[in-house]
């Protein structure tokens, strides 16, 4: 699977770890933003890159997972998105490809404040007549000293969740063998309770309320939660605050944001 980091942006991954937050005797905090950018349409259909952005860099996460990323397809104008949204909301962007698409690439984005010292994008099992997907994986250092992964996904949207299935348990394999605490993001096309979500559950804590769900899809009528941000090990993070971003303009789907405390190993 391929993926792309611009050349140009070298500067910006040295200096977004010498610019970060200082140490402290306190546990770091790491901000996640998961987003569904509907291919950067909007909900109007006038391709406003800006307004993404603005829902990013308002939001100030450390990591942001983004989907419906197209990499210079002809619906996208032939822009590289992740990048653009990178340099709007000065986060480091990654391109992961799931597929080829409409004359140019589809797949995962991520954005990050800090530099990466690793990257893969792992394909994930999907029928033939289904879209491929991945998951895109960075590992980075915080300005605490502690090293994490971050990945960024979005699963199979049809009703038959027999895909969803194999691209959950192929998750579970891959990154629950990962050495540092790890953060699951994305759309994952399924509600609390199903069989997908419960498999995840099952390696990955989530972060939602089970008693009191907050909706991310539709943007104009949130009814159910679809998008996710999830960890391991489970004794290595703590739940701080988690917020619906609700613009139902800049996409069909709410942001999601979560701030976790990453707690020492004992």
């Amino acid at each position: 699977m391929k993926f792309r980091i611009p050349f140009c942006l070298i500067v910006l991954l040295v200096c977004s770890s010498i610019f970060g937050q200082k140490n402290t005797e306190q546990n770091p905090v790491v901000r996640v933003l998961t987003f569904n950018i509907l291919h950067g349409a909007t909900t109007k259909g006038d391709f406003n890159l800006d307004l993404l952005a603005k829902v990013i860099k308002d939001a100030n996460p450390d990591f942001v997972a983004l989907q419906e990323v197209d990499f210079k397809t002809n619906r996208a104008k032939k822009y590289d998105l992740v990048t653009e949204l990178g340099w709007r909301s000065k986060l480091v962007p990654l391109f992961g490809k799931a597929m080829t698409y409409d004359d140019g690439e589809y797949g995962e984005g991520v954005l990050s404040k800090y530099s990466f010292l690793s990257t893969r994008n792992i394909a994930l099992p999907h029928s033939p007549k289904n879209e491929p997907r991945a998951a895109l994986e960075v590992v980075t250092t915080l300005p605490s000293g502690d090293t994490i992964v971050f990945v960024g996904t979005h699963l199979d949207h049809f009703g038959d969740a027999t895909d969803r299935i194999a691209q959950v348990k192929r998750i579970n394999t891959v990154f629950s063998q990962n050495r540092y605490p790890t953060i699951l993001a994305g759309d994952l096309n399924d509600v609390p309770g199903s069989v997908p979500i419960s498999i995840l559950e099952e390696v990955w804590a989530a972060t939602y309320d089970a008693k009191n769900i907050a909706f991310t899809y539709p943007s104009d009528k949130p009814e159910k939660k679809i998008d996710y941000v999830m960890f391991l090990p489970k004794n290595r993070w703590r739940v701080i605050e988690t917020k619906v971003i609700q613009d139902t303009v800049a996409s069909d789907h709410c942001a999601y944001l979560v701030s976790l405390e990453l707690l020492e190993d004992k």
